[in-house]
């Protein structure tokens, strides 16, 4: 199986360029994951159920998607070429269900000590005309609020949580600051939001050592419309909703993202036990 998961992975980077593919290509037998490395400077080796998985798997970087059957996988993540018994992170079990998408974090608390999280990727269809932004607290950070015109209107977001909405395609404008102060640290700035695509954006690595970074998640093929417009591409500009631009820090993100970096999704080969 081992064998395979890495040759799954291999494949799915050489193809991940410029192709997204949808949600719906999830079975009902398996499960879709990708593995984030969100801990700043310690390249790492992932062991899953005793075996290497990723080789030296450098910080800032996603991989493709797995499609793996629904069960229990032991995770171990180690400083790289050491052994399974000296590890940075686990043992842990994550349980992955049948036509879920997951993403694995491994990450920094909000102390600062490292940790892994397992986020449930958000398939839901998404209304014509619309985007989802989903936005993934994964720093040694303190909390932050949201701003929409100046003013908290999503206070207290902390590390490991998230916030999510359906958005109108358009423009929109937002901004964060730390929690319990008005004055922006990112922001404020227009975005564009996507038909049908949900874009996660991950805040990570650690404010104390000066080195906080972005990684962005987009999952496709989520429109309600058949005819809709598929993963990746922008839908028509239309007039925000107000009462909406209060959850659209993740979009606002995504728009910084320049001065980090960019994963599309793919399909990878099917793993079998």
């Amino acid at each position: 199986m081992h064998k395979k998961l890495l040759a799954g992975i291999a494949a799915g980077f050489i193809a991940s360029v410029g192709f997204a593919a949808p949600a719906s290509a999830i079975s009902a037998s398996t499960a879709d994951l990708y593995v984030l490395h969100a801990i700043p400077n310690t390249p790492v080796d992932v062991w899953v159920d005793g075996a290497v998985l990723l080789e030296d798997f450098a910080p800032g970087t996603l991989t493709p998607a797995l499609d793996l059957a629904a069960g229990d996988y032991e995770v171990v993540i180690t400083a790289p070429n050491d052994p399974i018994t000296s590890p940075v992170i686990g043992p842990a079990t994550f349980t992955l269900a049948a036509n879920t998408s997951y993403t694995v974090v491994a990450h920094l608390d909000a102390g600062g000590a490292p940790t892994a999280t397992a986020f449930v990727n958000d398939l839901s269809t998404i209304p014509a005309g619309q985007g989802k932004l989903t936005v993934r607290h994964t720093a040694a950070a303190p909390a932050v609020d949201i701003l929409a015109n100046g003013t908290a209107a999503f206070t207290n977001l902390t590390n490991p949580n998230e916030v999510k909405a359906d958005l109108p395609v358009g423009t929109i404008s937002a901004a964060v600051a730390l929690t319990g102060t008005t004055a922006p640290v990112i922001g404020p700035a227009n975005v564009d939001i996507q038909e049908g695509v949900n874009t996660i954006v991950y805040a990570w690595g650690s404010a104390a050592d000066g080195n906080l970074a972005l990684a962005v998640q987009t999952i496709g093929g989520l429109h309600s419309n058949p005819d809709g417009v598929n993963s990746g591409q922008a839908g028509l500009v239309a007039d925000p909703d107000p009462a909406l631009i209060a959850w659209s820090v993740a979009g606002m993100i995504v728009l910084l993202t320049a001065a980090a970096f960019t994963v599309t999704r793919i399909r990878a080969a099917r793993a079998h036990r």
